[in-house]
């Protein structure tokens, strides 16, 4: 259970940006905690990649502000986001297929002998404690990421965030093309990284999805926030009914884009 009162990991405060003079987010603010998933949702173009998008550093902000751990963060390409202890899984997981897992894990930040040449070793053995810990089933270090499953190839790129000490997580649509299994084990790997105090911001099209791992929904619609709300006090019908009409229901609070009563 996260504080409400604790500082949040992370604040996005009336955040705007636009291109071609379109408002692709306009003014929108959502924030999340320690240990709590807030799932992001809205149609296609509703605006929650290109505001996810901000505070990975992919697209620098028109306007608005960023706080981490309550303080003005300055997010302007993705090494920022890194050094703030952010972290993004994207839906194509950015994975080299031809090598194996330990190689992925310390891809572009290699650790290297004394003598100048790759540690396999040590980064076999990094892998193997972070991975022990965060998905103990895990075995196959030696084969390249290709020949593993889904579910495993989306623990080895949650392990590298955790590796490098991401604080907040940010999910793009983790299970989508996954089976329901392999859904099942990502679902696992997400209550874990929760367990550890890691702060998750999930997008997801899987309204179930969100009901089994969300504490929190923030619903966007044409740029605008509709609502947010604690997923115990809202059913999915009714944040269906915020996603496709912007109608904000009685369990959750109305943001700037709500449809006016």
């Amino acid at each position: 259970m996260t504080d409400a009162n604790a500082t949040p990991l992370v604040e996005m405060r009336d955040i705007s940006i636009a291109f071609g003079g379109v408002k692709a987010v306009d003014g929108v603010s959502v924030d999340l905690r320690a240990g709590e998933v807030v799932a992001l949702l809205g149609h296609n173009g509703a605006g929650k990649s290109t505001l996810i998008k901000i505070l990975s550093g992919a697209y620098p902000r028109d306007s608005g502000e960023i706080l981490v751990n309550g303080q003005p963060a300055e997010i302007e390409n993705p090494r920022d986001a890194k050094k703030y202890g952010i972290e993004t899984i994207y839906q194509s997981l950015a994975l080299a297929d031809n090598v194996d897992a330990a190689a992925n894990l310390f891809l572009g930040r290699e650790l290297t002998t004394r003598w100048g040449t790759l540690d396999d070793a040590a980064m076999e053995a990094a892998c193997r404690e972070v991975m022990g810990r965060l998905n103990p089933n895990f075995t196959r270090f030696k084969e390249p990421v290709k020949a593993l499953s889904g579910g495993q190839r989306q623990s080895v790129a949650i392990a590298r965030a955790i590796h490098f000490n991401a604080r907040i997580l940010i999910m793009d649509e983790p299970t989508a093309a996954l089976g329901p299994q392999e859904t099942a084990q990502v679902a696992e790997l997400t209550l874990q990284l929760k367990q550890e105090g890691i702060g998750i911001f999930l997008i997801s099209h899987d309204i179930h999805d969100v009901f089994d791992l969300a504490d929190r929904v923030a619903v966007m619609k044409n740029g605008k926030l509709v609502g947010s709300g604690r997923v115990g006090d809202m059913t999915k019908d009714e944040v269906l009914g915020m996603i496709i009409l912007g109608k904000c229901p009685p369990g959750a609070t109305p943001g700037p884009g709500a449809l006016a009563a």
